[in-house]
Formats: structure tokens, sequence, C-alpha cells
């Protein structure tokens, strides 16, 4: 479809904005791509885009990127396949789904970005670092998603089961269109390749700035002690937080405390607690690169 029909479609199909942030239909590689903006970013002000998880749209990620879209120039797209963009005709697996990533900058003219992922938007976000290093500036992984821990496919069901009543009921209103959409062919499929993409070594690989934050009740992660015994196979550029009382879908539960650890981590300011936080909202280090940019203190 063209982006003159995508235009015409949206105009016989009005709805009402689902978010603050200006809703956009552009064309890449052929394929209608939906995506939301900053309405009126400031002049030269940082590039960040927000790279949604398995089976979902970028929806879900829209709490946290408005309070974030005046600060950045903020971007939030669906992906080919994901949401209400459209599908290519074969499957995209993690790597091409990184390659859909930087076409979609392209089409945007954007040269260099930092990048925010949830879920299996990290894994994404990590293998674009490996193909366009000079591309991202930062990276900020929340609750990464694949590998060994969540294998086999029965395994991760009963992990995302015992997620859904640790997130907020609204999430749901959320996620089961877009799972629907998505369909039980293509999450096999996709799972498949989530479960065998190398996301550790890829990590290790990286040499930008990147953070990490991880929910005290995600199910999806394994416990701290072995995050830490991964985490400190790098001294050079890994900061990872650990987030009191949240659980997998951080961006959607808990976006304030999030927006603000992305601020701080952006402006290399030391990773502390707001005391506005509800009490059970605190924010802890538990591993940082020795490399890892000093934070400012002044």
């Amino acid at each position: 479809m063209s982006p003159k029909s995508a235009k015409h479609r949206v105009r016989n199909t009005p709805r009402k904005p689902a978010s603050t942030l200006a809703e956009k239909w552009t064309t890449v590689d052929g394929v209608d791509v939906f995506y939301r903006e900053s309405p009126s970013p400031t002049p030269g002000a940082r590039v960040m885009a927000h790279v949604h998880g398995f089976g979902l749209s970028g929806r879900y990620l829209l709490p946290t990127a408005e309070l974030l879209a005046d600060e950045f120039h903020t971007f939030v797209p669906d992906l080919p396949g994901f949401g209400r963009s459209g599908k290519r005709k074969d499957m995209l697996d993690i790597p091409d789904l990184a390659h859909a990533t930087a076409r979609f900058l392209d089409d945007r003219g954007v040269e260099r970005a930092s990048l925010v992922g949830n879920s299996m938007g990290c894994p994404v976000i990590i293998e674009f670092a490996h193909h366009y290093p000079e591309r991202i500036e930062r990276a900020v992984l929340v609750s990464p998603a694949g590998g060994l821990f969540n294998q086999p496919l029965r395994r991760a069901i009963g992990q995302l089961s015992r997620d859904t009543p640790r997130e907020p009921t609204r999430m749901a209103r959320v996620a089961v269109p877009d799972y629907v959409r998505f369909g039980v062919p293509s999450t096999a499929r996709l799972f498949r390749a989530l479960t065998q993409y190398p996301s550790l070594q890829r990590l290790l690989e990286m040499r930008i700035p990147t953070l990490v934050v991880l929910g005290e009740r995600d199910p999806l992660l394994p416990g701290t002690h072995r995050i830490n015994e991964i985490a400190s196979q790098t001294d050079t550029h890994v900061l990872v937080v650990l987030l009191e009382g949240a659980a997998h879908a951080i961006n959607f539960s808990h976006p304030e405390e999030l927006a603000h650890l992305i601020r701080l981590f952006m402006d290399d300011q030391p990773i502390v607690s707001n005391p506005d936080w509800p009490s059970q909202a605190k924010v802890f280090e538990i591993h940082r690169g020795k490399h890892h940019p000093a934070p400012k203190t002044d």
C-alpha cells in the first residue's frame, strides 16, 4: 500500500489518538509503518527511539515515552508485522527487526539515536548496535527477554502467566488486542528466533554506555545474583539497576520511575531514587562497569 493510500485509510477510519505524541504513517521497504513522534521536537534535541517487545505494538511504551518527549526527539514505531504496521511476506527474526529499526530511522532522516527497549526490544537493540555501532549513542535495556532462561516455550508461557497478575490490570486492554493481531503462528516462529539469539555474547561486545533496568518482581528474569554474575563479565559499559516493586512491563507500569532513571543515565548523573516516589518504588544499583561514565555530581 502506498503512503497515499495509507493516509486515505486513516482519514476514512478516524480514531481518538491514544497518545499526546503525534500519530503518523510512513512506508519503509514497501510496508506501511505506523509510528508516534514528539509533536514539537526542540531543534537539536537528542533523538530517542523506543522499541517494543514480543507480539506487542509500541502503545504500551507510551507512558514512559511521553514523559521524555519534551526533552528528546522521540519516536515510538510499530515495527513491521506488529501493531498497526503492515506485515512483510517473510517472517522477521531479531536481526531482521534490527535492520527494520535502522531502515525506519533512515526513513525519518535520523543518523544517530539512543534506543530504549523492553523485553524483546532489548535483543533488537543489541543486534542494532552490533550492525550499526556508529548509529547508536546509548542503549537502555528494560527487562531484557530471550535466551536459555525463557526456554522451552512452555516455560516462557508459565513465566508470562505469573507476570500477568503483577502488571496493572489496564495493561490487558493494550496487550491482548496486540497479541491477537500478531497471531499464534508468528508467536511460535519468533519465539524460536528470540530464544536462540546470543544476547549475552552481543551485550558483552557492545562498547556504548548501556543502562539495564530490571524489575524486582519480574518472573521472566533470573535472580539478581545471576544477573550480577553475568554483568560482571564486562567492566566497560554496563550499568545495572533494580527497580523495587516492578515486574516485566516497567515502561507501562512505572513510567515516572523509568523516565527518571533514563534522564539520570543520559546525563551521567548518579542513579538515585526520587524522594517523591511511593515507598515501594526504590532503585538499587547492582552493577557498574569500571569504565562506565562516572556520574556527574554537580
